[in-house]
């Protein structure tokens, strides 16, 4: 059992109203079509759905998924093995999850792999890998906007092309 199957009871309390006001920000910042296939890497309970195109939500704790809104398809796997093909996600967003990552720097190459060019990411900025977090977004994504919110940075970003 995971530390977010053990909270899942709570999540939707203690972290619902941030999720929601980071998700406001980069709904803000990212241009989002009704066809868009949009992956959530580390969903929680799928606030994401909010979102008004065809929302995927992956998440590694069968608890959260469990509290996750059923309007939305979910896919319970960790950051660092994302089950889908190459370019698949019109967008891929990760809110507040990049830190729990097992292996930070394979997460990101994952999403950048299943996303095509839209991506939204944030990660707590008191987090003792933020610097880390932030090096390896830098390096493996084009930063098109960088936000200060109150515990999260969010990126705004589009694909690097690089070498893998």
């Amino acid at each position: 059992m995971t530390y977010y199957d053990e909270i899942a009871v709570g999540y939707e309390e203690l972290h619902r109203e941030e999720q929601e006001k980071k998700l406001r920000i980069i709904k803000e910042n990212l241009e989002v079509k009704k066809d868009d296939l949009l992956l959530d890497v580390g969903c929680g309970t799928g606030v994401t759905s909010n979102f008004d195109c065809n929302v995927t939500g992956l998440d590694p704790s069968s608890k959260l998924l469990e509290k996750c809104n059923l309007s939305i398809r979910l896919v319970k796997a960790k950051a660092e093995n994302i089950p889908f093909d190459d370019s698949t996600f019109d967008i891929v967003v990760s809110v507040t999850a990049i830190q729990n990552f097992d292996d930070i720097e394979k997460g990101l190459r994952e999403i950048r792999r299943v996303g095509k060019n839209r991506f939204a990411l944030s990660f707590l900025k008191k987090s003792p890998k933020a610097g880390f977090i932030e090096k390896k977004i830098k390096e493996l994504f084009k930063v098109e906007k960088r936000i200060e919110e109150d515990k999260d940075i969010i990126f705004i970003l589009s694909a690097k092309h690089i070498n893998k």
